[in-house]
Protein backbone atom coordinates (compact mmCIF):
# COMPACT_ATOMS: atom_id res chain seq x y z
CA UNK A 1 0.00 0.00 0.00
CA UNK A 2 3.06 2.44 0.93
CA UNK A 3 4.46 2.22 -2.31
CA UNK A 4 1.32 2.39 -3.86
CA UNK A 5 0.84 5.77 -2.51
CA UNK A 6 4.31 6.47 -2.87
CA UNK A 7 4.14 6.18 -7.16
CA UNK A 8 1.76 9.60 -6.52
CA UNK A 9 4.30 11.67 -5.45
CA UNK A 10 6.52 13.37 -7.85
CA UNK A 11 9.35 15.42 -6.89
CA UNK A 12 11.27 17.93 -8.53
CA UNK A 13 14.90 19.01 -9.06
CA UNK A 14 14.95 21.52 -6.50
CA UNK A 15 12.67 19.70 -3.97
CA UNK A 16 15.03 16.69 -4.40
CA UNK A 17 18.36 18.73 -3.82
CA UNK A 18 16.68 20.30 -0.56
CA UNK A 19 16.43 16.48 0.54
CA UNK A 20 19.77 15.76 -0.69
CA UNK A 21 21.17 18.07 1.19
CA UNK A 22 19.39 17.73 4.66
CA UNK A 23 19.98 13.79 4.50
CA UNK A 24 23.04 14.56 4.10
CA UNK A 25 23.43 16.14 7.30
CA UNK A 26 22.85 13.37 8.71
CA UNK A 27 25.09 11.19 7.05
CA UNK A 28 22.55 9.12 5.45
CA UNK A 29 21.23 8.42 1.91
CA UNK A 30 18.23 6.89 1.19
CA UNK A 31 16.46 4.32 -1.14
CA UNK A 32 13.54 5.76 -1.70
CA UNK A 33 13.46 10.17 -1.51
CA UNK A 34 9.91 9.58 -1.87
CA UNK A 35 9.91 8.36 1.69
CA UNK A 36 11.68 11.02 3.02
CA UNK A 37 9.62 13.44 1.50
CA UNK A 38 6.52 11.86 2.73
CA UNK A 39 8.01 12.52 6.32
CA UNK A 40 7.60 16.39 5.92
CA UNK A 41 4.19 16.38 4.35
CA UNK A 42 1.84 17.51 7.16
CA UNK A 43 -1.93 16.26 6.43
CA UNK A 44 -3.56 19.61 5.57
CA UNK A 45 -2.13 18.73 2.23
CA UNK A 46 -4.54 16.09 2.15
CA UNK A 47 -7.09 16.94 -0.40
CA UNK A 48 -3.83 18.52 -2.78
CA UNK A 49 -2.72 15.43 -3.36
CA UNK A 50 -6.06 13.70 -3.24
CA UNK A 51 -5.36 10.94 -0.99
CA UNK A 52 -5.77 10.64 2.77
CA UNK A 53 -2.71 8.39 2.99
CA UNK A 54 -0.54 11.10 1.72
CA UNK A 55 0.69 12.51 4.67
CA UNK A 56 3.39 11.40 7.53
CA UNK A 57 0.72 10.41 10.19
CA UNK A 58 1.33 6.63 9.46
CA UNK A 59 4.76 7.73 10.05
CA UNK A 60 4.68 9.76 13.33
CA UNK A 61 2.99 6.58 14.74
CA UNK A 62 5.57 4.50 13.87
CA UNK A 63 8.45 7.18 14.60
CA UNK A 64 7.02 7.30 17.93
CA UNK A 65 7.22 4.36 18.91
CA UNK A 66 10.91 3.68 17.77
CA UNK A 67 12.18 6.90 19.32
CA UNK A 68 10.70 5.71 23.17
CA UNK A 69 12.26 2.70 22.60
CA UNK A 70 15.48 4.06 21.79
CA UNK A 71 15.85 6.06 24.32
CA UNK A 72 14.25 4.15 27.06
CA UNK A 73 17.36 1.88 25.85
CA UNK A 74 19.67 4.60 26.34
CA UNK A 75 18.65 5.76 29.55
CA UNK A 76 18.51 2.40 31.05
CA UNK A 77 22.10 1.69 30.04
CA UNK A 78 23.97 4.88 31.65
CA UNK A 79 21.18 5.53 34.59
CA UNK A 80 21.68 2.00 36.34
CA UNK A 81 20.66 3.36 40.00
CA UNK A 82 18.26 5.38 39.03
CA UNK A 83 14.53 3.83 40.08
CA UNK A 84 12.10 3.10 37.23
CA UNK A 85 9.93 6.84 38.28
CA UNK A 86 12.88 8.64 37.69
CA UNK A 87 13.84 6.47 34.36
CA UNK A 88 10.11 7.56 33.55
CA UNK A 89 10.36 11.41 33.92
CA UNK A 90 13.95 11.69 32.18
CA UNK A 91 12.23 9.39 29.08
CA UNK A 92 9.29 11.88 28.93
CA UNK A 93 11.23 15.23 29.16
CA UNK A 94 13.99 14.32 26.34
CA UNK A 95 11.16 13.11 24.42
CA UNK A 96 9.10 15.94 25.26
CA UNK A 97 7.55 18.31 22.46
CA UNK A 98 10.11 21.11 23.37
CA UNK A 99 13.03 18.96 22.48
CA UNK A 100 11.99 17.69 19.49
CA UNK A 101 11.13 21.39 17.97
CA UNK A 102 14.11 22.41 19.26
CA UNK A 103 15.67 19.67 16.95
CA UNK A 104 13.11 20.33 14.48
CA UNK A 105 14.51 24.17 13.92
CA UNK A 106 18.34 22.92 14.48
CA UNK A 107 18.48 20.79 11.28
CA UNK A 108 15.89 23.09 9.31
CA UNK A 109 12.62 21.00 9.36
CA UNK A 110 10.23 23.76 9.32
CA UNK A 111 11.95 24.79 5.96
CA UNK A 112 11.19 21.19 4.13
CA UNK A 113 7.70 20.83 5.74
CA UNK A 114 5.11 21.04 3.12
CA UNK A 115 1.60 22.15 4.14
CA UNK A 116 -2.04 23.09 2.68
CA UNK A 117 -2.41 26.73 2.07
CA UNK A 118 -5.26 26.95 5.42
CA UNK A 119 -2.28 25.58 7.49
CA UNK A 120 0.79 27.34 6.15
CA UNK A 121 -1.42 30.73 6.23
CA UNK A 122 -2.05 30.37 9.92
CA UNK A 123 1.31 29.83 11.17
CA UNK A 124 1.82 26.08 10.64
CA UNK A 125 5.33 25.97 9.73
CA UNK A 126 6.37 27.27 13.35
CA UNK A 127 3.60 24.98 15.54
CA UNK A 128 5.62 23.19 17.71
CA UNK A 129 3.56 20.44 17.64
CA UNK A 130 4.08 19.91 13.84
CA UNK A 131 7.46 20.31 13.95
CA UNK A 132 7.77 17.79 16.55
CA UNK A 133 5.39 15.38 14.84
CA UNK A 134 7.51 15.57 11.87
CA UNK A 135 10.51 14.72 13.27
CA UNK A 136 8.97 11.19 14.72
CA UNK A 137 7.51 10.71 10.86
CA UNK A 138 11.40 11.01 9.84
CA UNK A 139 12.33 8.82 12.31
CA UNK A 140 9.62 6.03 11.08
CA UNK A 141 10.72 7.12 7.26
CA UNK A 142 14.60 6.18 8.44
CA UNK A 143 13.57 2.81 9.96
CA UNK A 144 11.45 1.72 7.05
CA UNK A 145 14.05 2.52 4.41
CA UNK A 146 17.56 2.02 6.42
CA UNK A 147 16.41 -0.12 9.52
CA UNK A 148 16.90 0.08 13.18
CA UNK A 149 20.13 0.50 13.98
CA UNK A 150 20.86 3.24 11.33
CA UNK A 151 17.78 4.60 12.92
CA UNK A 152 18.86 4.54 16.63
CA UNK A 153 22.16 6.32 15.38
CA UNK A 154 20.20 8.83 14.19
CA UNK A 155 18.05 9.65 16.97
CA UNK A 156 21.28 9.54 19.49
CA UNK A 157 22.80 12.09 17.22
CA UNK A 158 20.49 14.57 18.46
CA UNK A 159 19.03 13.65 21.61
CA UNK A 160 22.33 11.78 23.07
CA UNK A 161 23.40 15.03 24.44
CA UNK A 162 20.02 15.87 26.08
CA UNK A 163 20.26 12.38 27.64
CA UNK A 164 23.86 12.69 29.67
CA UNK A 165 22.95 16.30 30.73
CA UNK A 166 20.93 14.47 33.61
CA UNK A 167 24.30 13.16 34.84
CA UNK A 168 25.52 16.26 35.09
CA UNK A 169 22.35 17.55 36.11
CA UNK A 170 22.24 20.92 33.48
CA UNK A 171 18.98 18.96 32.06
CA UNK A 172 16.60 21.93 32.78
CA UNK A 173 14.68 21.33 36.08
CA UNK A 174 10.77 20.02 36.26
CA UNK A 175 9.20 22.99 37.93
CA UNK A 176 5.88 21.94 38.11
CA UNK A 177 6.48 18.24 39.46
CA UNK A 178 8.79 19.91 42.11
CA UNK A 179 6.03 21.93 42.95
CA UNK A 180 3.13 19.17 43.04
CA UNK A 181 5.20 17.07 45.33
CA UNK A 182 5.49 20.27 48.09
CA UNK A 183 1.92 21.13 47.70
CA UNK A 184 0.75 17.43 48.24
CA UNK A 185 3.05 16.95 51.53
CA UNK A 186 1.78 20.43 52.53
CA UNK A 187 -2.06 20.37 51.77
CA UNK A 188 -2.47 17.43 50.25
CA UNK A 189 -3.51 18.75 46.89
CA UNK A 190 -2.15 19.70 43.14
CA UNK A 191 -1.89 23.36 42.29
CA UNK A 192 -3.99 24.92 39.48
CA UNK A 193 -2.90 26.30 36.50
CA UNK A 194 -4.91 28.99 35.16
CA UNK A 195 -4.57 30.46 31.84
CA UNK A 196 -5.52 33.80 32.23
CA UNK A 197 -4.85 35.49 29.08
CA UNK A 198 -3.18 34.87 25.23
CA UNK A 199 -1.58 37.24 23.16
CA UNK A 200 0.29 38.02 19.53
CA UNK A 201 -0.62 36.02 16.23
CA UNK A 202 -1.11 32.05 15.96
CA UNK A 203 2.78 31.28 15.51
CA UNK A 204 4.31 33.91 18.15
CA UNK A 205 2.08 33.35 20.60
CA UNK A 206 2.60 34.73 23.99
CA UNK A 207 0.45 32.75 26.99
CA UNK A 208 0.13 34.00 30.51
CA UNK A 209 -0.58 31.66 33.52
CA UNK A 210 -1.02 31.75 37.26
CA UNK A 211 -0.72 29.13 39.57
CA UNK A 212 -2.81 28.64 42.30
CA UNK A 213 -1.34 27.28 45.66
CA UNK A 214 -3.06 25.21 48.69
CA UNK A 215 -4.68 27.96 50.34
CA UNK A 216 -6.04 29.69 47.26
CA UNK A 217 -2.45 31.59 47.46
CA UNK A 218 -1.79 32.90 43.33
CA UNK A 219 1.48 33.52 41.95
CA UNK A 220 1.63 35.33 39.06
CA UNK A 221 0.74 35.48 36.26
CA UNK A 222 4.04 34.84 33.94
CA UNK A 223 4.50 34.55 30.52
CA UNK A 224 5.80 31.48 28.58
CA UNK A 225 6.18 31.49 24.72
CA UNK A 226 3.75 28.08 25.09
CA UNK A 227 0.91 27.10 27.80
CA UNK A 228 3.41 24.15 29.01
CA UNK A 229 6.18 27.11 29.08
CA UNK A 230 3.88 29.08 31.21
CA UNK A 231 3.30 26.69 33.69
CA UNK A 232 6.67 25.81 33.98
CA UNK A 233 7.59 29.93 35.10
CA UNK A 234 4.72 30.11 37.14
CA UNK A 235 5.89 26.82 38.78
CA UNK A 236 9.27 27.78 39.25
CA UNK A 237 8.48 31.60 40.73
CA UNK A 238 6.08 29.51 43.42
CA UNK A 239 9.34 27.62 44.31
CA UNK A 240 11.43 30.43 44.92
CA UNK A 241 8.62 32.27 46.93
Amino acid sequence: MLEEELDKICLDETRKNLLNKFQGDFGIVFSDLRLLHLAFVHRSCGLKFKSCNLNNERLEFLGDSILGAVCASRIFMIFPDKAEGDLAKIKSAVVSEPVLNEVALKYGFDKLLVLGKGEENTGGRFKKAILADCVEAFIGAVFIDKGFEACEKVILSFLDQHIKNYLTGTEARDYKSELQVLEQKKYGLCPRYITTSVEGPDHDRVFWVKVVLGGGREIGPVSGKSKKNAEQMAAKMALES
